[in-house]
């Protein structure tokens, strides 16, 4: 248990952070590239990479490259319920607050 204790401390740390928390969404639909990330955020190459480069330090992101284009996708399959039920709670339309 004091394990599991820690890997989900661990996602929640990345979760905590806004910034991260939209980039681990924007990959529960698919796998993107880090320009394809910039523009979902709205922000600059050099910050999404630096997120990224923290969430693929924490094992929640993993790369492919196709080319010159490298591409993340999720990595921890049980990231993905997690991040489903929260936008479920904060996100959907019948979301109360």
């Amino acid at each position: 248990m004091a394990r599991n204790a820690d890997e989900a401390a661990t996602l929640l740390r990345a979760l905590s952070n806004p910034a991260r928390l939209r980039l681990l969404c924007a990959l529960v639909p698919r796998e993107r590239s880090v320009g394809e990330l910039e523009d979902v955020l709205g922000a600059s190459q050099s910050y999404v990479s630096g997120q990224l480069a923290r969430l693929r330090s924490e094992g929640l992101v993993t790369t492919e490259r196709e080319g010159r284009v490298i591409r993340y996708r999720l990595s921890d399959p049980r990231v993905t319920p997690v991040l489903e039920r929260l936008y479920e709670v904060f996100c959907a339309e019948d979301a109360v607050g």
